[in-house]
């Protein structure tokens, strides 16, 4: 496995890498755990964003470090996700993580879902 460790493909506001350790922190994760992000097939758009605590990088795993958190992004979602600002919400249109992707050409009211 290659090391694959670069900062400019996905980018983590700090209010969003704040909640990040806030999560691992409130559910015991050990410190050493990335947060996998991914895209997978489906979602009102055709492909949706998932995320999820991991311990071990997969081979072609890309690893991005981003205000002192870790992401281990594999090597499909890394081209749908590459520009792409990971941020934390907690406004009034609901709390959660928001993905701020320049490659989604439609996306649909819950945020979670998107085209390219």
């Amino acid at each position: 496995m290659s090391d694959n460790t670069i900062t400019q493909e996905i980018k983590v506001t700090v209010n969003a890498a704040i909640q990040i350790v806030k999560i691992k922190e409130e559910n015991n994760i050990p410190d050493h755990f990335g947060l996998r992000v991914g895209v997978k097939g489906g979602g009102c758009s055709g492909l949706s964003y998932s995320l999820g605590f991991e311990e071990e990088v997969r081979e072609g795993d890309t690893i991005i470090e981003e205000e002192g958190v870790r992401l281990f992004v594999d090597g499909k979602s890394i081209f749908y996700l590459t520009g792409t600002v990971l941020d934390f919400s907690g406004g009034l249109n609901g709390k959660g993580f928001v993905f701020e992707n320049p490659n989604a050409t439609k996306t649909c009211g819950c945020g979670n879902s998107f085209g390219v």
